[in-house]
């Protein structure tokens, strides 16, 4: 049953005639009591007794007619409902975020494209681990943040900040009256906490493996996040080594640079060809918002 057997049903039972019911729908004689006879063959009755001189309606068509008004009008309210939900519906723009760090990177420029663009919907999607990628692969996020060594394969990489590699600690740790270190000084320097890919970049892995691997085992607390890190590194528990971010620093920390490593490249990564006009407008505000911050 469809819409075109009702609407045609309706005209024929209004008009009672086949012909006038044809020019109220503007189609053929032919074609509207073919719609009558596929609505009454799946009915399994007849609708109308029709003679050579008129047309009425039958005891089951009379029956019929009260529902198909309803279907008819009940259709009408569907289209009317999804075509002013499609009219009304927000822009949407998924982000994929590995840490509460990079939330709190972002805030700022949500917080600005919300005022400039207030059609645009941020959804933010928080993933610690790889799934990010896939999500990004699959069209389900739009872009992701991520280190350039990290970014995924076939994306569009773009740099929003250079990250020096530091060693962070509470102001009360012993290593925190020194200006710089090198590794050779965070070897056996106490207990680390470490994250493995991809909650940090393979070479900030590979930096903290040089000092792990020179550290008992006691010695060593492997994190599956940043913001597990981050804790034990507040508590006092460990220092570690991370890429760090200016705009973040928290003033119960020490950020101390350690010397030999350049900066780690830190941005957003979207598919080829998939840059919408929303997500040209956020990573502006995005580059804007962190320029002003450094």
């Amino acid at each position: 049953m469809n819409t075109t057997q009702l609407e045609c049903f309706m005209a024929v039972a209004d008009f009672l005639n086949f012909s006038r019911a044809a020019e109220h729908l503007r189609i053929t004689q032919p074609a509207v009591s073919h719609q009558i006879k596929t609505l009454e063959d799946e009915l399994g009755v007849h609708l109308f007794s029709r003679t050579s001189k008129n047309v009425r309606l039958t005891q089951e068509g009379h029956m019929f007619l009260q529902y198909a008004g309803e279907i008819l009008k009940l259709t009408g309210i569907s289209k009317a409902r999804v075509k002013q939900c499609h009219a009304g519906q927000s822009v949407r723009l998924e982000l994929g975020c590995r840490s509460a760090a990079e939330l709190r990177l972002i805030r700022p420029a949500l917080d600005r494209l919300r005022q400039e663009a207030p059609e645009v919907l941020p959804l933010l999607r928080l993933f610690p681990f790889s799934a990010l990628d896939n999500l990004l692969a699959e069209g389900e996020i739009q872009m992701m943040f991520t280190f350039q060594e990290a970014a995924p394969r076939n994306s569009v990489y773009r740099e929003l900040l250079r990250c020096p590699v530091v060693c962070v600690c509470r102001a009360d740790h012993p290593l925190a009256a020194a200006e710089h270190l090198t590794l050779e000084k965070l070897k056996g320097a106490g207990r680390i906490a470490a994250c493995r890919p991809p909650a940090c970049p393979a070479s900030l892995f590979a930096i903290q493996g040089q000092i792990v691997t020179a550290n008992s085992p006691d010695q060593v607390i492997f994190c599956e996040t940043q913001d597990v890190l981050f804790t034990l590194v507040e508590a006092g528990y460990a220092f570690a080594v991370i890429a760090d971010f200016p705009q973040l620093r928290r003033p119960e920390f020490r950020y101390l640079p350690l010397d030999g490593y350049a900066p780690l490249s830190f941005g957003g990564a979207w598919r080829k060809g998939s840059r919408s006009p929303a997500l040209r407008t956020f990573f502006t505000l995005l580059e804007e918002s962190l320029q002003k911050s450094t």
